[in-house]
């Protein structure tokens, strides 16, 4: 079997020579899982993730961001934390519970392609605390 070296242009973007294009500059997806009613680590849907991500792909388009799929996801495993999105190919999550926290991670990453870093969830990060 031959070895094939990803080409500069191609790994830059995480593909490899010979790849198609990508569909997508960028993939958001939106937890909107719903667990029963009491259930110990609650779920997206009941801190109201499916308004949110409805309002996220309301703006997305009213700001003409080109190039970005804004998708409803099942459970994306960190319920507790959200609601949670997690945004391809760079695969940055985010915990956003407002309109305002949304329009944050519009602007900051898929507008000008940094990060909302106070909004980011990463690997260890503990749920809250019930009071």
């Amino acid at each position: 079997m031959t070895k094939v070296e990803p080409d500069r242009a191609a790994s830059d973007q995480g593909q490899i020579s010979g790849d198609p294009p990508l569909f997508y500059r960028a993939h958001v997806f939106c937890c909107t899982n719903e667990r029963p009613a009491g259930h110990p680590r609650g779920c997206c849907k009941e801190k109201g993730a499916e308004k949110l991500r409805d309002y996220m792909k309301a703006r997305a388009k009213e700001l003409g961001i080109a190039g970005v799929r804004i998708n409803t996801a099942g459970c994306l495993d960190r319920c507790e934390l959200g609601p949670t999105l997690v945004i391809y190919p760079e695969g940055v999550w985010y915990r956003c519970r407002t309109r305002e926290e949304i329009d944050e991670v519009l602007q900051k990453h898929l507008v000008e392609g940094g990060r909302a870093e106070h909004l980011m969830l990463k690997p260890g990060d503990d749920p809250p605390k019930k009071k």
